[in-house]
């Protein structure tokens, strides 16, 4: 993978691992290629080189895996054991932008609705809203044990609330329409916001019809977060082994035998909870049920005083649009803008120049006034789309197998939480909410191997609407 600072016009070429073709990602890696990562050398897990026997063997170390192994060891006092392709939250945990909101998948309000019915609607976004308090919670246990440890780092934590932005004057009303009935029904503080509104107080020089702004959202520096949360784990008394790719896995009697290069895991139970990272063929219960698809970032360098009056971004704003193929941006604690969308189709393409170009042309186009933008960063990484859009935590009793999975790319705050619950999904289901995350495995993809071209289809005919609208309009 790529890690280094470069200006638009380098040429990038290097290839990331694809989990639809490679049979399992690399080991050598430490930390992250992405903006994060770059100030902070994280404490290095010990290389599995051993046969280990636990009760859970949990394989992946982010968000989810580490939390679900925390959880599991101090609130039921089960062994388990973490193993972990790199190292903890080289993978999404320590890629993605940082953005802390209630919500997963890709179902909006309505949907739900029509698929769950008005009372099962209103207890997920219960539990959405659950997600978010928990890791402000969480960050504030990392607080504590900082003040104490000086192995535990800040997470730069900013509350600054999310912007919803209608990029066409028809999505307007269909915002302003669903705040409301979230404020009747859920209980939501969320404000509609005029086109006014948002130029005034919130965001200038960008192209928009109004919104919707949630002030409990907040951001992170995500690395920090899955680094602080992985010496949380490993207080609790979990081992967790880094740079140790799963080469195979065998049940018998019971028992799977997790292989990995240079020794091995027994358990009782296996928790996958690498999501978008898993590889397709190594693990059949998720195998054609998750898409992973690429997400790529941006980071500028810092703005000018000129520039940040231009903007007149409010301070620790994270902001989102409405369009099939979203941005998403936020300004930074030093000044600088992070600005994502999705990337190229394949991994081996992840990193050519082109993709990194779009997103410079996606960012100007959104932020007309910014010109001279300098380009700091560049990476990318995985998401895992599931077929009907929402994710699923799932035990297979049978197979003694857990997983949770399918986020599809809005997950930082739901994947957290979610280790929580796969830990009561295994060792108190009773106490578990009746949400239909829990109830069915992950729906398996008709037509699998036609999920890419799909997607190479999906991307031309969005990019042909796009072209339209800036010429046309």
């Amino acid at each position: 993978m790529h890690s280094s600072r470069n200006a638009i016009n380098v040429l990038v070429v290097d290839e990331m691992y694809d989990p639809l073709i490679d049979n399992s990602p690399p080991s050598h890696l430490t930390k992250p290629d992405s903006f994060w990562a770059n100030d902070y050398d994280p404490f290095i897990y010990p290389t599995l080189e051993r046969t280990v026997n636990t009760d859970i063997a949990i394989i992946g170390a982010g968000y989810t895996g580490l939390s679900a192994a925390m959880h599991l060891r101090r609130e039921y006092g089960v062994d388990c054991t973490v193993i972990e392709a790199c190292q903890p939250g080289v993978g999404s945990s320590g890629r993605n932008g940082g953005f802390v909101l209630p919500g997963t998948g890709r179902l909006s309000n309505e949907q739900c609705v029509e698929r769950f019915g008005e009372k099962t609607t209103a207890e997920m976004y219960q539990e959405y809203q659950r997600s978010v308090d928990f890791v402000d919670a969480l960050i504030d246990q990392l607080a504590l044990q900082k003040s104490q440890q000086t192995s535990i780092v800040d997470c730069a934590r900013t509350r600054g609330g999310y912007l919803k932005l209608a990029h066409h004057q028809q999505h307007t009303q269909q915002l302003h329409q669903q705040v409301k009935y979230m404020q009747k029904n859920h209980g939501e503080n969320a404000q509609p916001l005029t086109q006014k509104d948002i130029e005034s107080n919130y965001l200038s020089g960008v192209q928009q019809f109004g919104g919707v702004y949630y002030p409990n959202a907040f951001s992170v520096n995500p690395w920090l977060l899955v680094q602080g949360i992985a010496k949380l784990t490993q207080n609790a008394g979990v081992q967790i082994f880094g740079n140790s790719p799963v080469i195979d896995i065998k049940t018998k009697d019971s028992t799977h035998e997790i292989i990995t290069r240079y020794g091995k895991v027994k358990a009782k139970t296996l928790l996958l909870a690498s999501n978008a990272y898993t590889p397709n063929h190594q693990f059949s219960i998720l195998q054609n049920r998750i898409f992973p698809v690429i997400s790529s970032i941006i980071v500028t360098k810092p703005l000018s005083t000129s520039q940040l009056s231009l903007l007149n971004m409010k301070p620790g704003l994270m902001v989102m649009d409405t369009r099939p193929l979203k941005y998403y941006y936020r300004l930074l604690p030093d000044n600088r803008l992070l600005f994502g969308g999705r990337g190229a189709v394949t991994g081996k393409k992840a990193y050519l120049p082109r993709y990194q170009s779009a997103l410079v042309q996606g960012l100007l186009q959104t932020l007309p006034g910014l010109k001279n933008i300098e380009i700091d960063q560049f990476w990318s990484g995985w998401v895992a789309i599931s077929f009907d859009d929402y994710p699923r935590l799932y035990f297979d009793k049978a197979k003694q197998c857990l997983y949770s999975a399918g986020y599809c790319g809005a997950g930082l705050a739901f994947s957290l939480y979610a280790g929580k619950r796969l830990a009561q999904l295994y060792a108190e289901p009773e106490a578990m909410p009746d949400l239909p995350f829990w109830q069915t495995p992950l729906k398996k993809f008709p037509l699998a191997m036609l999920r890419r071209p799909a997607l190479n289809a999906l991307y031309f005919k969005e990019h042909c609407k796009q072209w339209l609208q800036r010429h046309f309009s």
